[in-house]
């Protein structure tokens, strides 16, 4: 059978969107034609009542509790969506190829200079640039035009009760409750088939911790308020540790003959080894700075910052970051990258999980194995090719570094 992407013929953005529209229609209020009633989900309703103590612990009354889980049924449909997303499956470079499109950066441009007033007052309170927001905006939910239909309270629900990572989708699900309990309308809980909210896709326990009205009055309204959708998500990534005196990442070009001993220096460590940005313009003074070669050492070379790291924080996915900066730049009227992107073979998450699991058992990689690259992986493959004497020690995951960890 085709994968969905083959039979839309669409990018990994567009199946996004394709997925959160499917699912509008088929989860909305009421049964679902993939869904069951109570009754025959006896266990749903047990199950449900179960997570009384978590939610009386948190804070949410027992009306609010008994009004929010009556009569509440499983959407089914939910448990066969895709476990493996875009960002772990798709190789950087096709990622961004759908990411960032020249109609996005138009729309971005046009929704940046719409925007303009907002932007200043929330980048003036954060330090995140604007055009970090507006990406984000973009990438996220369309700039707002794509946000989902899904009952959040049910797919949480029923994610919580059979999904395959049980325990943050109770969390998830208490802290829906907690917004119900804190006054937000029962019928503003719609959004993705995971539980994503609003024009930031804000999971329940994000929007309780960071979401933020732009005007300081008022609970955040994430749905309908681009002012107060962008105050959230400035919000999101200040709390989360961005440095406004750093850009999140410089295309740089690398002097002939490097020797990839090291990743991690700072900035002006790396000046003095010859390193300039790609235009040959200077590096910024100082700040920590990790080598990053998404596509390998003959694909476009990026020193990222550690607020490369907080974009992260919003979706742990070094193309989902990409994708951000990549589309701030260019919305901003910066060409990135200047080199081209080569054609890469990307590794499933399968493959990933044992070069994961084959790193740890050689004591290189200590992160989780969870088939996701990041940089806990990177430096593990890069230390890896430095001890094997593999030239060039790009950190760059392949099928022939895990063919030769295999012992082929």
């Amino acid at each position: 059978m085709r994968s969905l992407d083959e039979m839309l013929g669409r990018s990994a953005v567009d199946r996004r969107t394709f997925l959160l529209m499917l699912t509008a229609a088929t989860v909305g209020a009421g049964v679902s034609a993939r869904g069951e009633d109570v009754a025959a989900n006896p266990d749903f309703a047990s199950f449900l009542q179960g997570l009384w103590p978590k939610a009386e612990a948190a804070g949410v009354s027992r009306e609010t509790f008994e009004a929010a889980v009556s009569g509440l049924a499983p959407e089914m449909g939910v448990l066969a969506e895709p476990k493996a997303q875009a960002e772990f499956t798709v190789s950087i470079p096709a990622y961004l190829a759908g990411a960032v499109t020249n109609s996005r950066v138009a729309r971005g441009r046009a929704v940046a200079a719409e925007l303009a007033g907002p932007l200043r007052a929330v980048e003036s309170r954060t330090g995140v640039p604007a055009k970090i927001m507006t990406a984000i905006l973009g990438v996220e939910s369309n700039f707002g035009a794509a946000t989902g239909g899904a009952d959040v309270l049910r797919v949480l629900a029923t994610l919580a009760w059979k999904g395959h990572r049980r325990e943050t989708f109770i969390d998830e699900f208490v802290a829906a409750l907690v917004m119900l309990q804190r006054g937000v309308p029962r019928a503003r809980l719609r959004g993705s088939w995971a539980g994503a909210m609003g024009q930031p896709q804000f999971m329940p326990s994000a929007y309780l911790k960071f979401a933020e009205s732009y005007s300081g009055a008022g609970a955040a309204d994430i749905w309908s308020s681009r002012a107060d959708a962008l105050a959230s998500i400035g919000s999101f990534l200040s709390k989360s540790g961005w440095t406004a005196a750093l850009p999140w990442a410089v295309e740089v070009r690398l002097p002939d003959g490097f020797d990839y001993a090291a990743f991690d220096l700072d900035l002006s460590q790396w000046r003095a080894l010859g390193v300039t940005g790609a235009d040959g313009g200077a590096l910024p003074a100082s700040g920590a700075a990790s080598l990053y070669l998404p596509a390998g050492a003959n694909g476009p070379a990026f020193l990222i910052s550690d607020n490369f790291e907080v974009i992260r924080q919003y979706n742990t996915s070094d193309a989902y970051a990409m994708s951000v900066g990549v589309l701030a730049d260019r919305i901003a009227g910066r060409e990135t990258p200047l080199v081209p992107w080569p054609k890469v073979a990307p590794l499933s998450t399968a493959d990933v999980k044992a070069m994961q699991e084959l790193l740890a058992q050689r004591g290189l990689y200590r992160g989780t194995i969870d088939g996701k690259l990041g940089r806990a992986a990177r430096n593990a493959v890069h230390a890896y090719q430095l001890a094997e004497g593999i030239q060039p020690a790009d950190g760059f995951a392949t099928k022939a570094v895990l063919a030769r960890l295999r012992g082929r």
